[in-house]
């Protein structure tokens, strides 16, 4: 991923208002290793259901507001995450909603999907699988995860983005 400034972050959101732009954290972004993310996610410290994430498509980053469900999977079931394609406990992945762009998202339409509670999929692809028959390269198969990583992203941001 090419490396965002907080000038980028604020002006890619595509479904906030100018005053939730205004009033977003933003993460330590010279701790970032953009070389190792697909996206940049991030979870508001002041507001704990509120995240972002913004990824470059192109050029261009694009960015989303998201909503967390207020009540976490049931404790005891397995969860996947619909982005990072990974099993994990349910308190550990959540509802995320997205107001759609323009006059949508202003009319209440959303998009939503389970994503990691910590918005961390790029960290967890990574952890490579041990070398077997099945997965004779490792670093092959983390590079597919980020490639459909990213595709996934993408794909959601898209859906975002319609106007419907």
């Amino acid at each position: 991923m090419k490396p965002l400034t907080a000038d980028d972050i604020r002006t890619s959101m595509v479904n906030a208002t100018r005053g939730e732009v205004e009033r977003m954290p933003l993460p330590g972004l010279h701790e970032v290793i953009w070389e190792s993310r697909e996206y940049l996610g991030w979870r508001d410290p002041r507001a704990p259901l509120r995240g972002y994430l913004v990824h470059w498509v192109g050029e261009v980053p694009v960015g989303i507001v998201l909503r967390a469900s207020e009540t976490p999977l049931r404790p005891g079931i397995t969860a996947m995450c619909s982005f990072c394609r990974t099993t994990q406990p349910g308190d550990q992945v959540r509802m995320f909603s997205a107001p759609r762009a323009g006059q949508a998202g202003r009319d209440g339409n959303t998009v939503g999907t389970y994503i990691c509670s910590d918005l961390a999929c790029s960290h967890i692809i990574r952890i490579a699988p041990p070398a077997s028959p099945m997965v004779p390269d490792p670093a092959a198969a983390v590079a597919a995860r980020a490639d459909a990583l990213a595709e996934r992203v993408r794909s959601f941001t898209a859906g975002v983005m319609e106007t419907r």
